[in-house]
């Protein structure tokens, strides 16, 4: 057996059937896609010569961590890898997973590299993503080994990592009580450093994210941020996404202040437009918000 490949999906069919695609291209094949889906119906799906389940969770809230846990309980391996439904993998991941992840119990974090806007319009096709993908500027590379430690838990992304299934159902996957956008990364990044569990980063593992509109910071989830954040807080003793919070805080969104974590305002179409990522940027990021937000601060000072 080589391993489970899990991923969740709520729309983005066309993302899914990619993902299957780049599956179905692997060097060594997985021994199973299993999706764990956060809508009502299965995706229609291309035929693939390794098997296919889909746990339907029904309804249509983004349960992520839900969608995740169902997904590993579902996997037959005892090697799991999880991708995101965007993010298509390179012909080399099962096999790479699957011998990294025979070095000893790890969360192990692959590569990324981010695809411009129609760059799948052709299909799969990795010479043209090897051309046009880039790495995420707020992302460390991968190591010079095959693989490197990992000391901030808060570095932990779920839309590529792998581990043994015994020691993900162990600690208890993904922590349910966060629903929608935000921070069940990071308390799950928490969990395993707490539980001793080393997290590591991979040279190799790569995946191929593919372009979808996005909004960094997301304000369109501010809602459940804010709910999640102060269920982190409750946990663990202090907020986490603090870059977004800050940013928030910044646009006047929210007010941080001893009675704790405060909306002030609901979010317009400026602050959409203002976070919303453009189809010349393969990937959104809140560092070019916080810029522009800084720009208009010292305009206004001046």
């Amino acid at each position: 057996m080589t391993l489970s490949v899990c991923t969740i999906g709520h729309g983005r069919a066309d993302h899914l059937v990619n993902v299957v695609k780049g599956l179905q291209m692997q060097t060594v094949r997985p021994d199973e896609l299993v999706i764990g889906v956060m809508q009502s119906d299965e995706y229609d799906l291309p035929a693939a010569d390794f098997p296919i389940r889909q746990v339907l969770l029904g309804g249509n809230t983004l349960a992520l961590s839900a969608a995740r846990n169902a997904a590993a309980r579902a996997a037959t391996s005892e090697k799991l890898a999880f991708l995101d439904i965007d993010c298509i993998p390179a012909p080399e991941l099962v096999s790479d997973y699957s011998g990294l992840l025979d070095c000893g119990e790890a969360l192990l974090m692959g590569e990324v590299l981010y695809l411009p806007a129609h760059a799948t319009e052709h299909g799969v096709d990795y010479r043209r993503f090897a051309d046009v993908a880039v790495r995420h500027s707020d992302r460390a590379g991968p190591p010079d080994e095959p693989l490197g430690d990992c000391s901030d838990y808060r570095c932990f992304w779920s839309l590529n990592f792998a581990m043994q299934r015994a020691a993900f159902l162990r600690i208890g996957g993904f922590d349910e009580t966060y629903v929608g956008y935000g921070g069940e990364d990071t308390d799950f990044g928490r969990v395993v450093a707490t539980s001793g569990i080393p997290i590591r980063w991979c040279r190799g593992a790569l995946v191929y994210h593919q372009y979808h509109p996005h909004h960094m910071p997301p304000v369109h989830a501010i809602d459940s941020v804010i709910a999640n954040t102060i269920r982190f807080s409750q946990k663990w003793g202090h907020y986490t996404m603090e870059h977004w919070l800050q940013c928030f805080e910044m646009m006047g969104l929210v007010r941080m202040d001893e009675g704790g974590l405060v909306r002030v305002r609901e979010v317009t179409e400026a602050d959409l437009a203002l976070t919303r990522q453009q189809a010349h940027q393969p990937y959104a990021s809140a560092a070019w918000v916080f810029d522009e937000l800084n720009r208009r601060a010292a305009i206004a000072a001046a």
